[in-house]
């Protein structure tokens, strides 16, 4: 029992990151992009590297002792690729405009540390960066507020499998978890801004934009609790344990989820936010750190 309450407390920190991002776009003088570009970016660089030379592996090896050394090699890769395809299809039912990897431009957050900024109008600023002098009419705000919502909508189901994926590494390996935890909730302040922003805009409360943010990030512990309960209720055995061929299976769709992540959203995120090698940078730094880490942990 004492896993579970590891895993579950390193997912809750992974989620909470959200807010963490919230606090970041409402204190800092200056938005530090850089900062935002080697984060996702050394995000990215953990999540692939682990997924690949960690991850991938475990599912092997739990699945041999029922499928064979052969079987076990199928049966890996199409979990992979099964996971790949469900958050893929994720992603598809979410609308583009509340697309929670958005990168907020510089125009858009300076209102935020300078209360005497005109707050943009987020629809004109997509076109161009003029502001619009009807920004604060009762139409502008409901936008703003339906964005909002959205965003954190949208974050809460990317957060659904990305919680379940730190949970399951976290309750198999937990030094494994606590490097996945880290690059997840690297990977959500950015997301907590986007849900800050749009909100902050539409109601002037940071009150209520950090409540919002920290709703979404919520989404990973409890996917953690929903998946885990549905897969030992249907999937496990007499004893309510998750057999090995399983956790297999779930391991090579987790490897397929991270690395969707990671070259869907983290290194876009990352090069949009970043100049010249920052995200190379934060990458490679990344998996330096992560194989650092596995060595250390032999």
């Amino acid at each position: 029992m004492k896993e579970v309450w590891i895993a579950f407390g390193l997912t809750l920190f992974a989620g909470m990151a959200t807010a963490i991002g919230s606090v970041i776009a409402f204190t800092a003088k200056r938005t530090n992009y850089r900062f935002l570009s080697v984060a996702t970016g050394f995000s990215a660089g953990v999540m692939l590297y682990v997924s690949f030379v960690e991850i991938f592996l475990k599912g092997v090896d739990s699945l041999v002792p029922r499928f064979g050394e052969t079987g076990a090699h199928w049966v890996n890769t199409a979990s992979f690729f099964g996971g790949m395809l469900l958050i893929g299809l994720i992603d598809n039912l979410i609308p583009a405009a509340e697309n929670p990897h958005e990168v907020h431009s510089e125009s858009e957050m300076l209102p935020l540390h300078v209360p005497s900024s005109p707050a943009p109008d987020f629809e004109a600023l997509s076109e161009s960066d003029v502001k619009s002098p009807d920004a604060h009419d009762h139409q502008s705000k409901h936008k703003l507020m339906r964005m909002g919502l959205f965003t954190a909508l949208a974050v809460g189901i990317h957060n659904f499998p990305e919680g379940l994926a730190t949970f399951l590494a976290a309750l198999q390996d937990p030094g494994l978890g606590v490097a996945i935890a880290i690059a997840i909730a690297l990977h959500n302040i950015p997301e907590g801004i986007s849900v800050s922003v749009p909100i902050f805009y539409a109601t002037g409360s940071r009150k209520k934009a950090f409540i919002y943010s920290a709703l979404s990030g919520l989404a990973e512990p409890i996917g953690a609790i929903i998946g885990y309960a549905a897969i030992r209720l249907f999937l496990g055995g007499d004893s309510g344990m998750i057999p090995p061929e399983v956790m297999g299976i779930l391991f090579g769709g987790v490897a397929g989820i991270m690395v969707y992540i990671s070259l869907d959203e983290l290194l876009p995120t990352s090069r949009a936010y970043g100049k010249g090698h920052d995200s190379l940078l934060g990458v490679v730094a990344g998996m330096l750190v992560m194989a650092l880490s596995l060595l250390l942990m032999k």
